[in-house]
């Protein structure tokens, strides 16, 4: 079953008793969820909460209903499972570190946990500064969301999978969902050297063998482009934005990538269609190999 990775922060602005509730009322919105697991945070100019949603697809309905609710809380929201691995792993570090986790079922004491400590900090009158430009801003949906560095602001994002060709960026759908607000103020995600592979938005043409599998289907392709966030598949077969595939991609090393992928935007074209499938696995292995296999295409050698 895929997680898909969100979280939320609040600093001295924030309304204590609508953080409460939007904590309180994750169960119902998030239905769909198979569990939930999540990590307060309470930090000395703010306090934060991680969340792990384990689902049969992406809840984007609710997402976009806990985006708005965390908005009129005076909070910001992010997507943390579209963020390259490395931006990640460092936001929750220097963020979530330290943190104390609370079962899905305990949400109330989760809440309660925020309530006072953004009361606390609204008595106290303390509010983070504002630092130039977030670089993890990225792009507002319309109908799908599209990949690429440049986006409107307004939500962290991971570096999503784009159509091989240059007809095929050309004819995708402008995303249609709101995205998540971006980071807060008091934090500034790092990013990676522009030569990393791990850079947002940084794509390679490639020519995958690759397998992937729906609850209905499996179909043997080709990815035509990769990132650390994913990789368009030129393919007639094309399940619904938002639903989860496993995909199983034959590296030229030898290696394989394998694990589940939820599919960001069709590309509904006769010639230059497919799906931008972008990585949901959050784990060592899975990221090691992709990193090693991009850095490779990045010296030539892949």
């Amino acid at each position: 079953m895929p997680v898909f990775g969100l979280a939320a922060l609040w600093n001295g602005s924030a309304l204590p008793e609508r953080v409460a509730a939007w904590v309180e009322g994750l169960g119902t919105l998030l239905s769909t969820a198979q569990s939930l697991q999540l990590v307060v945070s309470l930090r000395a100019e703010e306090a934060g909460l991680e969340l792990k949603v384990e689902a049969p697809g992406y809840p984007r309905a609710a997402v976009e209903k806990l985006a708005e609710e965390a908005k009129r809380s005076r909070g910001t929201f992010v997507e943390l499972w579209r963020m390259p691995k490395a931006e990640r792993d460092a936001f929750r570090t220097a963020t979530f570190g330290g943190g104390t986790p609370y079962p899905g079922e305990e949400r109330a004491a989760a809440a309660r946990a925020l309530q006072q400590h953004v009361s606390k900090l609204a008595a106290s009158g303390e509010r983070p500064s504002v630092p130039p430009a977030n670089p993890m801003d990225a792009p507002r949906p319309v109908q799908a969301p599209r990949p690429g560095p440049e986006a409107p602001p307004a939500r962290a994002a991971a570096s999503l999978p784009e159509g091989g060709a240059a007809t095929a960026a050309a004819s995708m759908p402008e995303p249609s969902a709101p995205q998540p607000r971006a980071i807060a103020p008091s934090h500034r995600v790092p990013t990676a050297p522009r030569d990393s592979p791990q850079r947002r938005g940084r794509r390679f043409a490639v020519k995958l063998e690759l397998e992937f599998r729906t609850e209905l289907d499996f179909v043997r392709e080709h990815a035509l482009n990769i990132s650390n966030g994913g990789l368009f598949v030129r393919t007639a077969h094309r399940p619904q934005p938002d639903s989860v595939v496993t995909v199983d991609v034959k590296l030229p090393n030898g290696n394989r990538l394998q694990g589940d992928a939820v599919v960001v935007h069709v590309v509904d074209d006769p010639y230059t269609g497919g799906v931008g499938l972008a990585f949901l696995n959050d784990d060592a292995t899975f990221s090691q190999t992709l990193d090693e296999y991009l850095a490779s295409l990045v010296g030539g050698t892949g």
